[in-house]
């Protein structure tokens, strides 16, 4: 019979590049989305036209991280063999506005959904494999120049603190409970499909819609921090792997590189053909009350016992983005009638 996963967070980034991953390894995908009164389906939408339908091995639910009953129900009639905790309000500058709601969905909706597991393994004699997404922004003002799975924590955001209590205790049902349950601790991964609120994708948006004269201005906050960036669908594969290990364990997921967000700006601005310092305008609005400088991760550990590397370098990354969203904003202009 063919393995059964189910994923939080279907239709962000992650969970599109993942479900789609899964079902092409001849996975039942359930996918948990939030009600909502408009549509945010637009990631997975041709993954619900291919593998869809009443009988089809792409499904989705209603459910939400600060429903401890309803993610029981689901996790009861679903029967996953894998879930993948991937639902977060993840936006970093975000969560200092909405710190409470960030808590209650990262930190405490990942306990739910541990208890809902231990639940279920127990009542039902099973062996729920558990994934849960981690972040380097959990290291925050790092001890160490570049950070691996020992580097101790110091977050510096809601959502960071957040992060590090799910971590904590998706190690503590690890031990306690002898639940298979695997953290990765993802460095900053991007692409087309990232949400347009997130410096990169608001970037290489901006840098499209300028190029064809849909937008002049594009504000941003600090342009020094730096950051490890990867491409999400490189990421993904590394979740699966985590949980296709005989022992569950914690893996740092990188690329080994630290790049400035100007240094991504000047990239997407070249691609374009543009200079960046004619378009770009600093704006207080965007910096965070407690700033992480530099992050940088090691995923050794992930080569030698997954073996997983990255495939596409940053210059690609950004390359690859801009080309998406010089797509998009020529089908904006093309329903403007320009």
């Amino acid at each position: 019979m063919a393995k059964v996963a189910l994923i939080t967070g279907i239709t962000g980034q992650d969970g599109s590049y993942l479900a789609e991953l899964l079902l092409s390894k001849g996975y039942v995908v359930h996918g948990v989305m939030r009600r909502a009164s408009s549509f945010g389906t637009w990631r997975i939408d041709h993954l619900r036209v291919r593998y869809g339908g009443e009988q089809g091995r792409f499904q989705l639910h209603y459910g939400d991280m600060g429903d401890g009953t309803g993610l029981r129900r689901i996790v009861e009639q679903t029967r996953p063999d894998e879930i993948y905790n991937l639902a977060a309000q993840s936006h970093v500058r975000i969560s200092f506005d909405q710190a409470e709601y960030t808590a209650d969905c990262v930190a405490l909706g990942t306990l739910r959904l541990l208890e809902a597991v231990r639940d279920h393994n127990r009542h039902q004699g099973r062996a729920v494999r558990f994934y849960q997404a981690g972040s380097s922004e959990m290291f925050g003002e790092a001890v160490e120049p570049v950070q691996r799975e020992t580097t101790p924590f110091h977050p510096r955001s809601p959502y960071a603190c957040a992060k590090v209590f799910a971590h904590w205790q998706t190690i503590n049902y690890r031990e306690a409970y002898g639940l298979f349950a695997a953290n990765g601790i993802l460095f900053n991964h991007e692409s087309p499909r990232r949400g347009e609120n997130f410096v990169t994708r608001k970037i290489t948006r901006g840098v499209s819609r300028i190029k064809l004269g849909l937008q002049e201005r594009l504000a941003l906050g600090n342009l020094a921090a730096c950051r490890d960036w990867g491409f999400a669908g490189d990421y993904v594969e590394a979740m699966w792997l985590m949980l296709q290990q005989e022992k569950p364990d914690d893996f740092v997921i990188a690329t080994g590189e630290s790049h400035s967000v100007q240094e991504f700006l000047e990239l997407a601005f070249q691609r374009a053909e543009l200079e960046w310092r004619a378009y770009v305008d600093f704006s207080e609005r965007y910096l965070r009350p407690s700033e992480v400088d530099v992050l940088q991760g090691d995923a050794g550990k992930a080569a030698r016992l997954l073996g997983w590397k990255p495939r596409v370098r940053f210059a690609d990354l950004v390359n690859m983005m801009v080309d998406a969203d010089m797509e998009l904003a020529e089908r904006e202009l093309r329903s403007l009638g320009r």
